[in-house]
């Protein structure tokens, strides 16, 4: 091994407070903005002020204690997002537990394996997901309308909890316990529970909003659609929110009339979103339905998967004066880099289709696969990061934290990417996904891009098939639009006329849809076994 080559953020370090619990670090100064909105609901209207926020974390810690919630217990919470998502995650980790989101629309056994291996005391749910959890055998926190017999109503929950007079906490939270219990979407396989601990997140905080002025606190409305048992959602969204004292504008569904009337009427100035959504609003005529002049958008952010260039133009060209912000970060390690910083501070927007620059107080480096040694800038490479934040391990599975963290503390993200001599990094593609045609390797992703500049292609998926002679081959699977005239043939000449031979789509399939986690993320496990059948 020659000597390390080691990147680090261009931005000086960032103080991360010692001794704070993830709860208190998001609530401080709460004092000055009691009576402002935190949290209201797209739909209903209904909504949260600070005052109210602070409160029912403070009521919902206490009555967790007093049903015998012990320190490092978790309460899995079976929710979409609702305006009392963050007071119930905030509420746990102040009472000592540890929040684990799980899908509501998951199976019942999906949500019973995350319950069982996280061996949950509680579950907090509502009347629509009840019958998931009812059979579990632990006691269910319900929230809502619906009183169902032998659970807990929250309201109550709540009320009582003023009345009884549980003393502080037995033993103080440290900032070294785990907070939070997330499951990764598996991309392995088997998901797993990701254990991360109150320094963690407040650590990655402290990095990621570097850059927001003390002009910005107070001001800023966000959209919460993104769903919050998804950690970006949960930190990204609601913590960073709480902790800027803005607005959380709350949807717990995806429909693109009820997203822009949303966007215009509580006049959200900045939006996370997955790249499927960007893709309605490119490529969908309900959009001119509306008066994009209303819009009081200023930026919206995309994780989870990469943006295709020609999707981005497009995007751009349609809401001008919106800054699309990348971002790129993990369950494991919450967020890597930033496209945008501050002007203000002189921070420069990474280059475009970046994923943006790395993130102050971490170390970033590119690792050969093959051989294990450090590469130099503008060499593909794995994604290896070390800092604060990396999760303490998987819960209970010695054998995949070792794969994941080496003996020097970094985590190796089984993403291929590079950076470049100013800094930015730029995502090539999932070391798992790559497809190995005659010993070339092919990135699904370039080819969907490619798929996706085509004016019939609506969406597009790629993934490698098992073939005798190449290895593996790449195939597609292609949502072509109603009007279009193309043959699968037309769309496979299409790309063979944009790309080196080896990378040409060797077979491709007209579909309805292309499956997708909640997430956003192509399955592409789904779409390989399908396509195998067909062979």
């Amino acid at each position: 091994m020659g000597t390390e080559i080691i990147f680090q953020s261009k931005y000086p370090p960032v103080e991360v407070p010692e001794d704070v619990t993830l709860p208190e670090f998001v609530l401080s100064n709460v004092e000055i903005y009691l009576d402002k909105v935190a949290f209201v609901d797209a739909t209903t209207g209904k909504g949260y002020t600070y005052r109210e926020v602070k409160r029912d974390i403070d009521r919902f810690s206490k009555a967790l204690r007093s049903l015998g919630l012990r320190r490092g217990r978790v309460v899995v919470v079976v929710l979409p997002n609702v305006v009392e998502y963050a007071i119930i995650a905030l509420g746990i980790m102040a009472a000592g537990g540890v929040f684990s989101g799980a899908n509501p629309n998951g199976h019942a056994s999906e949500i019973k394996k995350q319950v069982e291996a996280a061996e949950a005391k509680i579950i907090v749910t509502d009347g629509t997901s009840y019958d998931k959890v009812k059979n579990l055998g632990l006691p269910v926190i319900l929230i809502g309308d619906d009183l169902v017999e032998g659970t807990i109503n929250w309201d109550e929950l709540l009320e009582a909890a003023d009345k009884a007079n549980i003393d502080a906490i037995d033993e103080k939270v440290q900032q070294t316990d785990i907070c939070a219990l997330p499951f990764s979407s598996g991309t392995t396989g088997l998901s797993k529970g990701v254990m991360l601990t109150h320094r963690n997140i407040v650590a990655n905080l402290c990095s990621t909003l570097f850059s927001v002025g003390p002009e910005l606190i107070g001001q800023i409305s966000v959209l919460g659609l993104i769903p919050f048992f998804h950690i970006y959602g949960l930190t990204g969204i609601c913590c960073a929110t709480i902790k800027n004292k803005g607005k959380v504008v709350v949807m717990h569904r995806y429909e693109l009339r009820l997203f822009l009337s949303a966007l215009i009427t509580h006049q959200i100035t900045f939006a996370p979103i997955v790249p499927p959504i960007i893709l309605c609003l490119v490529k969908n005529p309900i959009v001119d339905e509306f008066d994009l002049s209303k819009l009081k958008l200023r930026s919206i952010m995309t994780a989870a998967a990469p943006l295709a260039p020609e999707i981005l133009n497009e995007f751009e060209k349609k809401f001008p004066g919106v800054d699309v912000q990348e971002a790129y970060g993990m369950t494991e390690h919450s967020c890597i880099t930033l496209s945008h910083g501050d002007p203000n501070k002189g921070h420069v927007t990474a280059k475009r289709n970046s994923v943006g620059f790395i993130l102050p107080n971490l170390e970033v480096k590119f690792v050969d696969p093959e051989t294990g040694n450090s590469l130099p800038k503008n060499t593909p490479g794995e994604i290896c990061v070390r800092s604060q934040c990396v999760m303490k391990g998987y819960y209970k599975n010695e054998y995949e934290t070792t794969l994941t963290i080496d003996k020097d503390g970094w985590l190796h993200t089984g993403d291929i990417g590079y950076i470049d001599v100013d800094g930015d990094v730029f995502l090539v593609d999932r070391i798992k996904e790559l497809i190995k045609y005659k010993g070339f390797q092919v990135a699904p992703a370039e080819l969907e891009a490619i798929l996706l500049t085509h004016p019939s292609v609506e969406d597009a998926a790629v993934v490698g098939l098992p073939d005798k002679e190449a290895g593996e081959i790449p195939a597609a699977c292609v949502v072509i639009n109603s009007k279009a005239k193309e043959s699968e043939e037309d769309i496979m000449n299409y790309v063979a006329s944009n790309v080196a031979t080896y990378k040409r789509v060797r077979m491709l399939q007209f579909v309805d849809a292309i499956p997708k986690s909640p997430s956003g993320k192509i399955m592409r496990r789904i779409i390989k076994e399908n396509m195998v059948k067909d062979l």
